[in-house]
């Protein structure tokens, strides 16, 4: 950059201030994704344009109406967001800011040394170093606060302004490690409906950051206490008093909850739960809130299903309804169709692990159909039901099962007579048994393709048909039961089976 940073932006943008998060963090010790700079709206663009032609950076226009531009450094990838005074004057703009910790702010003209890091292909950090704080501007306790770790309102319309701001509370409670002070938890309970006013992806990015992080049910409990959880998804509200006579007070809300924490022990202990695969496994989490988002909705439809059944409660088809009514939710957080998908799948499957379960013996065949059939969603299934398996056990009873998960399979007799927690551990031992077949044993889940549609139509003399299709998959499951190992295994095995397929019009399965 030529001249270090620090001296080109006090060159170039004298008037500006330091603001926002980059103070904020490097306070904390912490490196920002950003460096944020507030300044008189006249003097904007002029500057940006300036910055942008001094630094060698591309420069745009983000929003008109609050006077934001963006410059990305090409050497570097580093962001700089130089954003208008709200207000007249910087102390307006910093009395209109959410939280104290967030209102602090830093002249640039200060003695102060910027420190860029860079790799290849990813987005420059900056932390703000040697600050000195008689410099720092703090008009409502900021500083104190960040000492203190906690998150604190920086004035009473905070989420009256802006009610995503709710859900920002816990989002930073989560990446900072902070408390919540009770004033903003009390306001919360006030303002808690409001949040619906707040668009879709927005409150998708938050919650994206905020399920991220490993404290999220931490958070999301605080969210359920201050009614912040069921004001932004009300399908979640018929829950809490559905089926209270199986799950006890809270009813399925109290499960989904025990559900979302298991989930997250899950994600971040892969090692101890599967030690012989968890580092395939973590390739398949890298996005970990997409799946406590399928945690958070994989009951939503029990309540709209419940029904008793003699002296039973049952949920019918809640998990095909869930998935719908999941699609719907997320349609409105403006998802993408992929995480939609991905989640919807996981939700609308969940069911599939407990009905293989049901059989004393999980055989390839089994195990072959349940991979073929849920594809890129058969995994994430898996680490979903054991959340959902583990949810009925304590902490100290999941401590107790959980070296003996990777055992061999229980009988049912058996796992009956140690009840909960004997069925708890026979599922685990089927989940581990189906992560076994699918990375142990590959050939027999996606077996190699020895035939394709012409050799079927050639071998039997067939047109164009379903039959075709019907023919190589009959012949995958004879690779998967080791009765087909090469091609011409396969062409012998299919004149074999099928040479009369096309006069009878059926295939044999």
């Amino acid at each position: 950059m030529g001249l270090p940073l620090a001296d080109v932006l006090r060159q170039v943008v004298p008037d500006a201030y330091y603001v926002g998060g980059a103070v904020r963090d490097s306070l904390l010790k912490k490196s920002s994704g950003d460096i944020d700079l507030a300044l008189p709206r006249e003097r904007v663009k002029e500057a940006a344009l300036a910055l942008a032609k001094a630094l060698k950076a591309a420069a745009f226009e983000m929003d008109a109406q609050f006077g934001v531009w963006r410059l990305v450094t090409r050497k570097e990838n580093l962001q700089i967001d130089l954003t208008a005074f709200q207000g007249k004057n910087l102390k307006e703009d910093l009395l209109r800011r959410d939280f104290t910790f967030n209102a602090l702010a830093y002249p640039v003209t200060a003695p102060i040394t910027l420190e860029v890091t860079s790799a290849k292909g990813q987005k420059a950090q900056v932390r703000l170093k040697n600050l000195q704080k008689k410099f720092l501007i703090d008009l409502k306790g900021g500083l104190a606060d960040l000492s203190a770790r906690q998150v604190r309102l920086n004035g009473p319309r905070v989420f009256a302004e802006d009610p995503l701001r709710m859900l920002r509370v816990f989002r930073h409670a989560a990446e900072l490690k902070f408390s919540v002070a009770p004033s903003v938890l009390k306001q919360i309970k006030t303002d808690a409906a409001l949040i619906v006013r707040s668009a879709g992806e927005r409150v998708q990015e938050e919650l994206k950051r905020l399920f991220h992080t490993p404290r999220a049910y931490e958070q999301v409990l605080r969210m359920e206490k201050t009614g912040l959880l069921t004001a932004l998804f009300p399908e979640l509200e018929p829950q809490r008093t559905c089926a209270e006579c199986y799950y006890g007070k809270g009813g399925v809300l109290k499960h989904t909850l025990d559900c979302f924490k298991r989930e997250e022990w899950l994600l971040e202990n892969l090692k101890k739960a599967f030690p012989k695969y968890h580092k395939k496994l973590s390739a398949v989490v890298t996005d970990k809130s997409l799946f406590k988002m399928a945690v958070l909705l994989h009951d939503v439809a029990k309540p709209a299903t419940a029904k008793m059944v003699g002296d039973r409660l049952r949920f019918f088809y809640h998990e095909q309804k869930g998935a719908r009514m999941a699609r719907e939710i997320l349609e409105r957080l403006h998802y993408s169709k992929a995480d939609s998908r991905l989640i919807c799948a996981m939700i609308g499957e969940h069911l599939r692990p407990s009905n293989l379960a049901s059989n004393d013996v999980i055989t390839d065949r089994g195990a072959y159909k349940f991979f073929r059939d849920l594809d890129a969603a058969a995994l994430p299934i898996l680490l979903l039901c054991w959340a959902d398996y583990t949810s009925y056990i304590s902490d100290a009873q999941l401590k107790r099962i959980l070296p003996k998960s990777g055992d061999k399979l229980m009988s049912i007799e058996k796992a009956k007579k140690t009840a909960n927690v004997g069925k708890t551990l026979r599922h685990m031992q089927v989940l581990s048994l189906l992560f076994k077949k699918y990375f142990d044993s590959p050939k027999k889940i996606k077996p190699s393709k020895l035939l394709d549609g012409r050799d079927v139509m050639e071998a039997l003399g067939l047109a164009p048909s379903p039959k075709v299709g019907e023919i190589l998959e009959a012949v995958a499951l004879a690779q998967v039961e080791g009765k087909v190992t090469d091609r011409a295994g396969a062409l012998a095995f299919i004149r074999r089976h099928f040479s009369s397929c096309a006069a009878e019009g059926a295939v044999q399965k």
